[in-house]
């Protein structure tokens, strides 16, 4: 599937300059690359919503730990690694 793309000047001269540097070998590799790494980022962001939303539904079904318990177990562990 052929798509067409407007980039504008700055991002037309910067892609361009990528293909003449000679670190890709077409605009369209460039490109690609451009839509994999918004891809991944989507992925990761994805991800962590779905991680907010558990922590949301474990807070609404009181699966909680006071603060200061957390904070405790936290303290212990970073000393833990700092008297090796």
């Amino acid at each position: 599937m052929a798509v067409s793309a407007d980039l504008g000047e700055v991002l037309e001269s910067f892609v361009a300059k990528l293909v003449a540097s000679g670190r890709y070998h077409s605009k369209s590799e460039v490109l690609r690359e451009g839509v994999r790494l918004i891809q991944e980022r989507e992925a990761r962001l994805a991800a962590l919503d779905a991680s907010i939303a558990r922590g949301l539904a474990d807070a609404e079904a009181g699966r909680v730990k006071p603060s200061a318990d957390v904070f405790d177990r936290l303290e212990a562990e970073l000393a833990a690694k700092t008297d090796r």
